[in-house]
């Protein structure tokens, strides 16, 4: 999650960008991923290293470590975004499944951003984010947006059940065309469709009115996000559907 600000009209965009064609970005697959044993699996991970990542725009120092299977990111104990860096595959990719394991630290906020491109300031203005956050003890007020699995700042996830904080959750997030959905330890907790009219409805009338490059690609790079607290992730994969 990026700041944390309760907003009245919000976002959007102007119709004519909210319907302009979306780019393709072309997937690269050549940094080293591993094949998972179960067909059609990608390990995005190693468990060792942070081969096949880079931190975003390669602009700040990360934040990021491999050690026992386990991405953690030591964050920087503030909200001060220049002190930040999102951690970013190398690969791009479009129509697929992700898989992954997370969990926060008390108080903690993070998220899992998709069909990210890199040409904006930040990670999550392009890519649409996975919301990971301790719901019940963090120290400011949530939207109901702004809460774990939602599609953050547009959709929210008044389903979700995560785990407690400390604890490991599994995710999964399966963009297919323009049909995209969260699912959150087992149950779907987020579905919509990109570019329809509820969501261009949503883009027009919150946060992301004045970032026209908001969700605008159908294929893009996975960020893990660093937003100043610790998290950790393991067993990240993903297929092409």
């Amino acid at each position: 999650m990026k700041q944390i600000f309760v907003f009245t009209a919000g976002i959007v965009l102007m119709a004519s960008a909210c319907t302009a064609p979306r780019n393709t970005a072309t997937k690269t697959m050549n940094t080293g991923n591993t094949t998972n044993a179960e067909a059609g699996w990608i390990s995005l991970f190693d468990g060792r290293t942070l081969i096949g990542w880079h931190p975003y725009q390669n602009k700040n120092p990360h934040n990021w470590e491999a050690r026992d299977g386990v991405l953690h990111c030591a964050g920087s104990g503030d909200n001060t975004s220049a002190t930040h860096a999102d951690l970013v595959t190398n690969d791009t990719f479009q129509n697929f499944e992700l898989s992954i394991d997370w969990k926060i630290s008390p108080k903690g906020n993070s998220g899992v951003l998709y069909l990210v491109q890199e040409t904006m300031p930040a990670a999550y203005q392009t890519g649409p984010e996975y919301q990971l956050i301790d719901d019940a003890n963090f120290p400011e007020k949530l939207e109901d947006w702004q809460k774990t699995g939602a599609n953050y700042a547009m959709n929210t996830a008044p389903a979700a059940k995560p785990a407690p904080v400390g604890e490991w959750n599994h995710t999964r997030i399966i963009v297919s065309n323009n049909h995209v959905e969260h699912w959150l330890n087992g149950d779907k907790i987020v579905e919509y469709e990109l570019g329809n009219d509820d969501w261009n409805a949503r883009k027009a009338a919150g946060k992301w009115k004045d970032t026209p490059e908001y969700g605008m690609s159908n294929s893009g790079h996975i960020a893990l996000q660093d937003h100043g607290s610790e998290a950790w992730f393991k067993e990240i994969k993903i297929r092409k559907l």
